[in-house]
């Protein structure tokens, strides 16, 4: 295949989204809309990547460069169309030879798999090829004007004849184009249209002019959805997902309640997983084999390996390593912490900044207390450790293997291998104490009540 430049089309600010973030910044799964398009088209093993945005747009470059580090990046400070941006990348692709690949930042749900037999359509007679798909209600879609393998024109909605108009054959935008003749011809555009604008579509017309075939893939018409609003932005997450649990399923998990369990662009999972309802995957998460996950979790940047059991209602915060066969209980939060191979924490705790050894036990309402409002410090729990209910660890703090913790203990000493630490005020007893409080409170009470009715 000839080298492959992306060109991606970013400028707009999405006024509909009511919003100060630019409109491909906007997250489906936990990723960008932006992210998801690069992510694309870098799987295509494409050698340039040009950024065409709208002014003030640092934070487009920054996500940018983040997917794919040596992008261009190029500013359209007018707004005159989809052809106009493209030809502004001209000086910055004069000296690419290959396929230029035109994208739109706000089509999130584009395939590597859907590209690439768009690109396959390319050959020394066909130099161009656009991506299309058919509907039932084709209003207000580019029409695609010839046969169903080919297409002379493309006749966008508002300058489309009545006949035209009934064709379900659409555009989505996105073309495959030869670079050598996209430069030929992308002079010869015209604004002279309904819109005024300088549109892309006008380089198939263009293009067969010259002689050459310009060839049509299809594809489903939600991998070419856009978003102009959060409606959009929320109907094609509904769909990501519903994709998303399918291929969970397909590729051995098991999802009780499939609609309940929401991913990210980059979730993994490994065989035989168990999720149970109403659990949340943020970015980074990665699961290992017969992981078994209970309800209302939130997993996000942790790594939990095989045969851990995580919740119910646990969190997962970044940089929480869960061993093999850990278990992670009911109201635990795991914080850039190692939890070693067969630990547990199964209630109520905050366990950040930590190491906890193979086999430890962590008492419930234990807490790690990492932050002293100003630097974070780390607590490290050797190997069989006991930790009783209640227990505040004040790091910086080693605990040794085989160390049993009294419940109720502030630890913030160091403890030795096999020692017991307790920290506790001196239990005393006063026999007949509360009888005789009650009784006090009881008769100042009735003397209230007395002299209020008097």
């Amino acid at each position: 295949m000839a080298d492959l430049a992306l060109v991606v089309l970013a400028a707009g600010m999405g006024t509909r989204m009511n919003s100060a973030l630019p409109k491909v910044l906007h997250k489906i799964a936990g990723r960008s809309m932006l992210g998801h398009v690069l992510h694309a088209g870098k799987a295509l093993g494409a050698k340039r990547a040009v950024i065409v945005h709208g002014p003030d747009m640092a934070a487009v470059r920054k996500e940018a460069s983040a997917v794919i580090a040596n992008c261009d990046f190029v500013e359209q400070t007018e707004r005159k169309g989809t052809g106009h941006a493209v030809s502004m990348t001209k000086d910055t692709l004069q000296d690419f030879s290959g396929t230029v690949l035109v994208l739109y930042g706000d089509v999130p749900l584009i395939k590597a798999v859907t590209l690439n037999k768009l690109l396959a359509m390319l050959n020394a007679k066909t130099r161009m090829a656009v991506l299309g798909f058919e509907t039932e209600n084709p209003f207000g879609y580019g029409r695609l004007i010839g046969t169903k393998a080919a297409i002379t024109d493309i006749r966008e909605e508002l300058d489309a004849s009545a006949k035209e108009k009934k064709i379900n054959r659409c555009n989505s935008g996105i073309i495959a184009i030869d670079n050598a003749l996209l430069w030929k011809i992308m002079p010869k555009l015209s604004n002279k249209n309904a819109k005024g604008e300088y549109y892309l579509t006008d380089l198939v017309k263009l293009a067969s002019k010259t002689k050459t075939k310009v060839a049509v893939a299809y594809c489903d018409e939600m991998d070419v959805a856009g978003v102009n609003d959060r409606n959009q932005l929320s109907v094609l997450e509904r769909h990501y997902q519903r994709e998303a649990r399918k291929a969970a399923m397909a590729n051995g998990a098991t999802l009780i309640d499939p609609d309940t369990v929401y991913f990210s662009a980059d979730t993994k999972l490994g065989k035989d997983v168990v999720i149970e309802p109403n659990v949340f995957f943020g970015p980074k998460a990665v699961i290992g084999d017969c992981v078994e996950i209970a309800a209302f979790s939130h997993i996000e940047g942790a790594a939990v390996e095989q045969g851990a059991r995580i919740g119910p209602f646990a969190r997962l915060r970044p940089g929480a390593e869960i061993g093999a066969s850990a278990h992670i209980g009911n109201f635990v939060e795991i914080k850039k912490s190692k939890i070693g191979v067969g630990a547990k924490a199964n209630h109520l705790s905050y366990i950040g900044d930590a190491i906890v050894g193979a086999g430890s036990n962590i008492g419930a309402g234990t807490i790690t207390c990492n932050y002293d409002g100003y630097d974070k410090h780390l607590t490290e729990i050797g190997e069989k450790v006991f930790v009783g209910s209640n227990t505040a660890l004040v790091a910086p703090v080693k605990i040794g293997a085989g160390v049993n913790i009294a419940a109720g203990s502030v630890i913030t000493a160091n403890v030795p291998e096999d020692a017991l630490a307790m920290s506790r005020v001196p239990q005393e007893i006063k026999e007949g104490w509360a009888k005789r409080y009650r009784t006090m409170k009881q008769a100042r009470k009735a003397e209230k009540m007395k002299s209020k009715g008097a």
